[in-house]
């Protein structure tokens, strides 16, 4: 017998406006890594929804091109030099109506066994996957704590943080420190209503990746996501973009997978 539910008042909560909560009008917002791939799409979709974007590069030419194109603002520098992210937040103070936000974008593997790693190129990926996200977290987040108004930070992780990382095992590593970073980052400065959050891509078809991969290697990672294809760089922008809307406004510490169903997949054969 099914017990008989209890007799509830209508629900008479207000219906919020979602439409509106994906706007960031008036609103300034960081994006490092700007110049190509992800961090292109991320700077077009914070802009479509209304806020202001500062573009960040090492390329001079890159940063230029797309703040153009968003009608934005242009600053190079290299993120992983604390002297270039204090300016990049002074240039923000300046250029922006304020900084509500950030999406960090850059990180690159060295390709190698864990028998072959040598020092240098442990040091280089463990600066290039996590020491602009914590200078970026820390000089940008005293000015977003002393402005008051909250915000949010986005970083790029890694499926490699949550699986082996055969053959570049350093940079999983270092992605797996990022998201311990990123928790607590969002525990501290959650008291500011600042939220830190991750998207961990998987195979992605940036432009890097277009100039390596051939029809048939292109055909082969299509063929390991459920959704049948690697994924667009348009797909973590969204995702990047989602995490900084007020859409999320409840999500603070977690890492957003975007692999097509990968990481979701039975590992064995079926019966």
């Amino acid at each position: 017998m099914s017990a008989t539910p209890p007799d509830l008042p209508p629900d008479t909560s207000p219906v919020i406006d979602y439409q509106h909560q994906l706007r960031l009008d008036n609103k300034g917002y960081i994006v490092i890594g700007a110049g190509q791939g992800m961090g292109r799409q991320t700077a077009h979709a914070l802009s479509q929804v209304g806020a202001k974007v500062l573009c960040m590069d090492i390329e001079a030419s890159r940063a230029e091109q797309v703040a153009d194109e968003v009608d934005g603002e242009a600053f190079v520098g290299d993120a992983t030099q604390r002297e270039d992210i204090e300016q990049l937040a002074s240039t923000a103070e300046d250029l922006l109506p304020g900084i509500d936000g950030f999406v960090d974008i850059i990180g690159m593997a060295r390709w190698g066994g864990v028998l072959d790693i040598n020092d240098e190129d442990w040091d280089w990926q463990f600066n290039m996957v996590l020491r602009h996200a914590y200078l970026a977290s820390q000089i940008l987040g005293r000015k977003m704590v002393a402005a008051g108004n909250g915000g949010t930070m986005v970083f790029i992780a890694s499926v490699s943080a949550l699986t082996a990382a055969p053959n570049h095992a350093a940079y999983g590593a270092g992605k797996a420190a990022l998201m311990a970073w990123i928790k607590s980052v969002a525990i501290e400065l959650a008291p500011h209503g600042i939220r830190a959050n991750a998207v961990a891509p998987g195979t992605i078809l940036t432009p890097r990746m277009e100039a390596q991969f051939d029809e048939e290697r292109t055909a082969q990672n299509n063929q390991l996501a459920p959704l049948g294809a690697m994924g667009q760089t348009s797909d973590i922008a969204s995702a990047a973009l989602f995490l900084s809307t007020p859409l999320a406004g409840y999500i603070t510490g977690r890492t957003l997978v975007v692999d097509g169903g990968v990481d979701v997949k039975f590992p064995y054969s079926p019966l």
